[in-house]
């Protein structure tokens, strides 16, 4: 059954557009206290980014959910993974983040959680789908739900994060920009790594609701490099407007992206005897990782983009540590979902440990040159246009051999098709990309 409201990570979009209108969060909100009265429960976790649109619809959530008989228990701008970890050790019957994570202010959008501090299973979604297109009723007064504001919910997880490394280590020495690109990390991140002995310059840590993600954080780490080597710190980092992304800089200014990221943590714990499973990537991640991995004797699994199927086949196959190039890292030996604060952690650990810089600790892996070509197309495409793309993607696959490698995906949220090469040579990898861009827009005529 297809969902009509939820995508691969809840629902978003630009505000004032539907779904994501007021009237419609104060029915999401009844709906998800209609399932989750029924499963027994009788309280939530709201939290928020810094987007100036999350007022509106917190208040909206709040109402609907008190027009259900369920009580709302308010976090303020709280990071995406915070919201996870809370929902679990708080024993919430779920937790809902309004949040667009790395989208421009303007967009917004909602994420659940459930009581296992897991995004919700496909069957919870159904029943509160259903329940949106259903009318609204409320109940009666003496069982209204209640909201109050937790005060201590940042406290909490700063010291969460703080006990996903061993206690021992202290970052005295270590010199850090900490990017929070105005988002829901602002007040927690430069905590954390105060508290950890690190001497830090805090930049993108002041929101005003329209400048989160602006020009900053993960997506747009040209100010952290910037900063990096202007301050001659050891290392930068850079996480998006919800927390879940993370991307680091190095201290030549050079940016390491989720793959590099993630083959140091499970190079870190393999060395400590700790790795577990397969890695999880994606179809996206770099070749160069998988090599990589290859070479410490650890296999990689390809998921679909979105950290949810990442999650999905991880569990599947025991694994402890996946994620995506973009940054999302999932060390599911510390907590339960992509959680960039987590992540950061520990490869400063190994960075302690070792004594390696971040510079040394990426070269285990070379990333390959990847080239990404969008094709815009209004069209089905036929099967016989596809026969003509396959017999393209054949040729090219044959000449890059197991040195490189084709994908072609059509995107979930635009009218595109994906084009993406990878191989050793990045003129060739460049040409071959733009020959098969050329080979798809003449079988779909664009």
């Amino acid at each position: 059954m297809k969902r009509k409201y939820f995508g691969t990570d809840g629902i978003r979009g630009k505000v004032g557009d539907s779904p994501i209108t007021a009237d419609f969060f104060l029915k999401l909100g009844w709906a998800a206290g209609q399932v989750f009265s029924k499963e027994g429960h009788n309280f939530v976790l709201v939290g928020k980014d810094t987007r100036i649109s999350g007022y509106m619809f917190e208040s909206a959530l709040e109402a609907g959910l008190t027009a259900a008989g369920v009580d709302t228990h308010l976090l303020g701008p709280m990071p995406t993974p915070a919201v996870a970890y809370l929902t679990r050790t708080l024993r919430a019957s779920a937790g809902i983040v309004i949040s667009a994570s790395h989208n421009p202010y303007y967009d917004n959008g909602v994420k659940f959680f459930s009581v296992q501090g897991t995004k919700l299973p496909d069957d919870i979604e159904k029943k509160i789908e259903h329940y949106i297109d259903a009318p609204m009723t409320t109940v009666d007064s003496s069982i209204l739900g209640k909201a109050k504001r937790i005060g201590d919910a940042a406290g909490r997880y700063i010291e969460f994060c703080k006990a996903s490394i061993p206690t021992r280590l202290d970052f005295s020495g270590m010199t850090i920009v900490v990017d929070c690109a105005h988002g829901a990390t602002y007040h927690i991140a430069p905590h954390v790594l105060r508290e950890l002995g690190a001497d830090i310059i805090v930049i993108g840590a002041e929101p005003n609701g329209l400048n989160i993600n602006e020009g900053c954080g993960a997506t747009k780490p040209d100010k952290l490099v910037a900063s990096v080597l202007e301050n001659k710190a050891d290392f930068g980092i850079a996480l998006d407007g919800d927390g879940d992304r993370l991307v680091m800089v190095d201290h030549k200014g050079e940016v390491v992206d989720g793959d590099e990221l993630i083959y140091i943590i499970a190079k870190s714990r393999q060395d400590l005897g700790q790795m577990s499973g397969p890695v999880v990537g994606t179809l996206m991640t770099n070749l160069g990782m998988e090599y990589g991995l290859k070479n410490l004797g650890i296999e990689l699994l390809r998921a679909n983009v979105g950290d949810r199927y990442v999650l999905e086949m991880m569990s599947a196959h025991k694994g402890i540590l996946g994620g995506e190039n973009s940054g999302h890292i999932i060390c599911l030996d510390r907590t339960t979902t992509g959680d960039g604060i987590i992540a950061a952690l520990q490869v400063m650990a190994e960075m302690h440990d070792s004594g390696h810089t971040l510079n040394e600790l990426k070269s285990g892996m070379q990333k390959y040159p990847q080239v990404l070509v969008n094709v815009k197309t209004a069209k089905k495409m036929t099967s016989e246009a596809d026969a003509l793309i396959q017999k393209a993607v054949k040729v090219v696959e044959d000449k890059l051999g197991d040195k490189g490698r084709v994908l072609l995906r059509a995107s979930g949220t635009e009218p595109l098709i994906r084009v993406m090469v990878e191989g050793e040579d990045a003129k060739v990898v460049e040409n071959y990309a733009q020959q098969l861009a050329e080979e798809v827009k003449k079988a779909i005529g664009a």
